[in-house]
């Protein structure tokens, strides 16, 4: 899908022809050899000039001084211009039509300043001028350019849990590689090409003109529904979901069969227990707006510009709000399993970041991050009690409880680590998946299997807890064996603590998504459980990027 359009609409070639002839009309008597065309397109029989003078050379030296980058292109490009001169139409021609489109794309309109470059043109009176305006073209590209690929907003900035790197462009090899490919289709690959950012563009459109045709019609009353039931509350429900695309259009007034496959179908995209019953949860979720809805989607675009990257072949992606861990391959789910992310509280909340799956360890210790340890063990272990747990030292060996005075310690001078060896009841079950981070997150199986029957499965102290670890052990070690289920018990049943190094290691992509699409496509909505796309979308707002009141 073509997310980015090139094709530059007519009144915005006639606004800079007339631009450009009321330009050479007064600039060419006094420039001698200088004047080069700003207009996309160069009339007939005009002269285009190659000799820039200094005073063009110093402009564009000036204007981009405090961008080393941009400054190395044009040093290392002699000052050579890339949007000022005659040969440079299709390239303004491409620039600028992505420009008129980047609200599309939920990128701030008003950053690019548009009315700015279009009064340039008409203020160039010299060489001078005309270089002021290369550089102003230029700088607003990359800031474009960078926006596009990899996004409006600093992450880290907005929640301190979001602790991805982003890709950004390198200036001088982004310009370097702009000024001698096609214009148009360069700009086009600067956004994502992964396919779920297609399907949210197309998603944001959809939505667009979901308000501006009104929206999805009155709210559902919040009653009791059951098969068979009938009357206004019964047609209400029906029109909505008719109106949200779950229903074909039909004029049954009863809760029927037909009905209440329509609201499963609604409940598995919104994350919602797929029972087919109409109930206070499912009918909160279709009373949310669509204006809603497109928050989400718009925050769910900036987010995949923040991984324009490549995800791997094979890789493992988390939605913590889903609650699913997956092994992705070639774009397909080729496993899932239920997955437990961080709790809703203090020092808690799952981050974000993708990392390089190296190895997994075979019944493995657990050693407690000293935020546990003082949150949920350092008295017990004091007083005495927690005997499942050993204190080692620096060496690793166990140091006898009676050797230490507890009363001179606290938690964070604690000068021993706290282990809970390898075991049956060890909090990390039997096995971890180690993809190595500052910020000792990982998959592990756990013993506290009953957590997974709940919906919300917000319960660890960060970590990310699988339902089903061995058969996602076995899936991950089927590239490097045609045994995968032997080779793992082999090391299980032995009982000590192993390292199993995978052949090829695997990317791993915690994410955060309320809005995304399923394997068919369709539109998934999930709640905002640590409140982070909440505080993307005030700073998408306050950078101008969405107009809350449209």
């Amino acid at each position: 899908m073509d997310v980015i359009g090139n094709i530059l609409p007519i009144w915005f070639c006639q606004t800079i022809g007339d631009r450009y002839m009321r330009f050479l009309t007064k600039s060419l008597p006094r420039l001698r050899l200088g004047a080069v065309a700003l207009a996309l397109s160069v009339p007939a029989g005009l002269p285009a000039f190659a000799q820039h003078f200094p005073a063009f050379q110093q402009a564009v030296a000036e204007g981009v001084a405090a961008n080393e980058g941009v400054s190395a292109f044009y040093r290392a490009h002699d000052y050579a211009d890339l949007w000022t001169g005659a040969d440079d139409a299709p390239r303004r021609q491409a620039f600028m039509t992505a420009l008129s489109r980047a609200s599309d794309h939920g990128l701030p309109l008003e950053r690019y300043d548009m009315p700015g470059l279009l009064a340039a043109f008409d203020a160039v009176e010299s060489e001078r001028d005309r270089g002021a305006l290369e550089a102003q073209m230029t700088l607003t590209f990359l800031r474009f350019a960078t926006d596009l690929h990899s996004g409006v907003l600093e992450p880290s900035r907005i929640d301190t849990d979001i602790v991805r790197v982003l890709p950004r462009p390198e200036a001088e090899k982004l310009l370097t590689d702009f000024a001698v490919a096609p214009a148009a289709a360069f700009i086009r690959n600067l956004a994502p090409s992964a396919p779920e950012y297609a399907r949210l563009f197309r998603a944001k459109r959809e939505l667009e003109q979901a308000i501006a045709d009104g929206g999805w019609g009155p709210q559902v009353p919040q009653v009791r529904f059951a098969p068979g039931a009938s009357g206004p509350a019964v047609v209400a429900l029906r029109n909505r979901l008719i109106a949200m695309g779950y229903l074909e259009r039909s004029a049954v007034a009863s809760y029927d069969g037909v009905l209440q496959t329509a609201v499963q179908r609604f409940q598995v995209n919104h994350g919602i227990k797929p029972d087919g019953l109409a109930g206070a949860s499912t009918i909160r979720a279709l009373n949310v707006s669509p204006q809603e809805r497109l928050e989400s989607v718009i925050v769910a675009m900036e987010r995949e510009r923040w991984m324009n990257i490549p995800r791997g072949d094979r890789h493992v992606w988390v939605n913590l709000t889903d609650f699913y861990a997956r092994i992705v391959d070639n774009d397909i789910v080729t496993f899932e399993t239920k997955a437990i992310v961080g709790a809703n509280g203090d020092n808690k909340h799952t981050p974000e970041f993708s990392e390089t799956m190296k190895y997994l360890e075979i019944n493995p210790d657990w050693t407690l991050p000293r935020s546990i340890l003082a949150r949920s063990y350092w008295g017990a272990l004091a007083s005495g009690g927690a005997r499942h747990l050993q204190i080692v030292d620096a060496s690793g060996r166990v140091v006898p409880r009676s050797a230490i005075n507890f009363g001179r310690y606290t938690p964070a001078n604690f000068p021993f680590n706290v282990r809970q060896p390898p075991g049956p009841s060890n909090a990390l079950g039997e096995v971890k998946f180690m993809f190595p981070n500052p910020y000792a997150i990982y998959l592990h199986d756990t013993p506290d299997q009953h957590l997974f029957n709940t919906t919300v499965r917000t319960h660890s102290s960060g970590c990310v807890r699988l339902d089903d670890p061995r058969d996602f052990a076995y899936e991950l070690l089927s590239r490097q064996s045609d045994t995968p289920k032997e080779l793992y018990h082999s090391i299980l049943n032995t009982g000590q603590q192993t390292r199993l190094y995978l052949d090829t290691p695997v990317p791993v992509h915690l994410v955060y998504r309320t809005a995304f699409t399923n394997v068919r496509g369709e539109l998934n909505f999930r709640n905002d459980m640590y409140g982070r796309d909440a505080k993307i979308y005030r700073a998408l707002v306050a950078a101008g990027a969405v107009n809350p009141a449209s």
